[in-house]
């Protein structure tokens, strides 16, 4: 628990330099004002810039991978910050299977257990690390990459800052087998039939 709690301390500087080294880099456009209120919230005080949905979120341990965000949609202050973030928990032996953040570079910050993490770019070059806790890693925007914990027994938590306040998400399992692609256009395009296609899209239903 000492340990966890040292690392809780430095995340949260971590994320104070992190927020304002990004309100310069930032690919969101340029507000011009302070803040930006939405039109149903009048006179906004400190609880308009206050999150909770993270309260209680380290008690348990989910039995599948569970992303929980901390984004404009969630927290509405964030429109126009350039910053948002999430609380990854993978189980034993758990994935984030291969995405991309069209919209933001994310930096990983592993806080308990260890992550096999890795990113192709644009060259298709894969670029690998064994993240123990403590570690950082950095993803570069818009390119594929992926997470797991390959611990049989333990789980693991990392918690990741965005450069916008919207990064987005494409999980490509999701995106190539449960949108509707063509099968035919699928088995050509991986070089394989429509009825591998169509089990892969059978098993990507049943985990829905």
């Amino acid at each position: 628990m000492a340990s966890f709690l040292v690392n809780i301390h430095f995340l949260l500087g971590f994320l104070a330099v992190l927020a304002t080294s990004w309100m310069v880099q930032a690919s969101d456009p340029d507000i011009l004002s302070d803040f930006i209120v939405p039109q149903n919230v009048n006179g906004p005080d400190g609880k308009f810039f206050t999150f909770t949905g993270l309260r209680g979120v380290f008690d348990s341990t989910p039995p599948n991978l569970k992303v929980t965000k901390a984004s404009k949609a969630e927290f509405p202050a964030l429109d126009g910050q350039s910053v948002s973030m999430a609380v990854l928990q993978y189980p034993a032996g758990g994935v984030n299977p291969p995405h991309t953040h069209p919209r933001a570079a994310e930096l990983l910050f592993v806080v308990e257990g260890s992550l096999e993490v890795g990113f192709v770019d644009t060259t298709n070059k894969l670029f690998t690390q064994t993240l123990q806790t403590g570690d950082i890693f950095v993803f570069p925007k818009g390119l594929v990459h992926y997470q797991y914990n390959a611990d049989p027994k333990e789980p693991a938590i990392a918690v990741s800052a965005f450069g916008s306040a919207s990064a987005g998400t494409a999980s490509l399992p999701t995106t190539l087998f449960a949108t509707g692609v063509d099968d035919m256009v699928l088995a050509k395009s991986f070089k394989t039939d429509v009825s591998t296609i169509q089990k892969l899209k059978a098993g990507l239903a049943l985990k829905a």
